[in-house]
């Protein structure tokens, strides 16, 4: 029997989709070192929180992770950590009351991607141009399509409230991890949406400028596959802060989740996180 052991602070999983194939590789960034996860399905893999979490920012040692890898301090101060990130509609940059406002700069005043996902069913959602496919990737959706390209955040929170009037903009995570959904006709979907926000639309880009939304038209809907060999019936989700350890065999990757044979964990919600990745490389 061979035994793979690793010990470092955590980050969300590094996705690559592949275009020969549409599948999903993953790594585990550990530390200093990425984990190759996808060849891990099948093999018995154990993952224990060392008690130790370090501040993905200052890499101060904290108690508590705030917002997904912070500790208090850094929370508090950083632009990243503003309310505006979860709700882009308030956005307060143009006031000039953000945090950090040469970070706002390139990370808010950026082009802005509006788009539906397929995942499990057909949602909206925004992400920094820059962020695709990764943004779709983490959300575990089969399919994807651009509707808008906008020039800030704040405008793709905006649009992004204009079209929840018809979509959810949130992922059901444990439906996720159940399956794949049926596929959808998301470019029908876009063009019914161009027209019935049209209006909507235009005032928008009265007061803002013709560029500053731009529906987009062109391209196709990218297809996702994961790296799952088996979902779970029943979906029991480990908490690390509760019990130190999560174990079991591998059986798959979606999202930032890992599937195992006795329950599922989000890598994102422990940045910052000291685990200690054990792998029995004998269930290989």
């Amino acid at each position: 029997m061979t035994t793979q052991s690793l010990t470092g602070t955590v980050r969300k999983m590094e996705s690559v989709w592949q275009d020969s194939d549409h599948t999903v590789q993953y790594t585990l960034p550990i530390g200093e070192q990425s984990l190759p996860v996808n060849s891990l399905i099948g093999s018995h893999v154990q993952l224990t929180y060392t008690g130790s979490i370090f501040c993905t920012h200052c890499q101060r040692k904290t108690k508590k992770s705030f917002g997904q890898g912070f500790c208090w301090p850094c929370f508090r101060g950083l632009a990243r950590c503003d309310s505006c990130i979860i709700s882009p509609e308030k956005c307060h940059y143009h006031l000039g009351t953000c945090r950090e406002p040469d970070w706002g700069e390139t990370f808010c005043m950026s082009d802005h991607i509006v788009y539906l996902a397929n995942s499990p069913e057909v949602k909206v959602g925004i992400t920094r141009a820059t962020q695709l496919p990764t943004r779709w990737i983490d959300q575990g959706a089969v399919q994807a399509l651009p509707i808008y390209r906008v020039g800030s955040r704040r405008l793709s929170g905006l649009v992004e409230d204009l079209l929840r009037q018809q979509f959810n903009d949130r992922t059901n995570w444990r439906a996720m991890l159940r399956g794949d959904p049926a596929d959808t006709d998301l470019l029908a979907t876009r063009r019914e949406l161009h027209l019935r926000f049209h209006d909507q639309i235009t005032t928008l880009q009265n007061e803002h400028g013709i560029q500053s939304v731009q529906p987009v038209s062109e391209g196709e809907v990218l297809h996702i596959r994961y790296p799952v060999h088996s979902s779970p019936e029943r979906i029991v989700s480990f908490n690390l802060d509760k019990t130190a350890t999560a174990a079991g065999v591998l059986t798959g990757i979606r999202g930032q989740y890992l599937i195992f044979d006795t329950g599922v964990i989000n890598i994102r919600k422990y940045t910052a996180y000291e685990l200690t990745v054990q792998i029995d490389q004998q269930a290989l």
